[in-house]
């Protein structure tokens, strides 16, 4: 199944953990600080799914491909 790997649900949910961060930082009054922690996180997802679909925890496309 493609996407289904530790790589792309780690991704997924840092992203998540990242958006809700940034988000409840800007209720009631902005938290510019934890807004940008929130940032940093959504954005550095990628990096992590990345990281670890290169270090073999993604899908291996060859395989994916019928």
């Amino acid at each position: 199944m493609h996407g289904s790997s530790p790589a792309a649900w780690t991704a997924v949910l840092l992203c998540l953990a990242g958006i809700t961060i940034g988000g409840v930082a800007l209720i009631p009054d902005p938290n510019w600080v934890l807004f940008t922690i929130g940032c940093v996180i959504t954005l550095g997802s990628a990096l992590v799914g990345r990281v670890m679909a290169a270090a073999g925890l993604g899908v291996d496309r060859a395989a994916d491909h019928h």
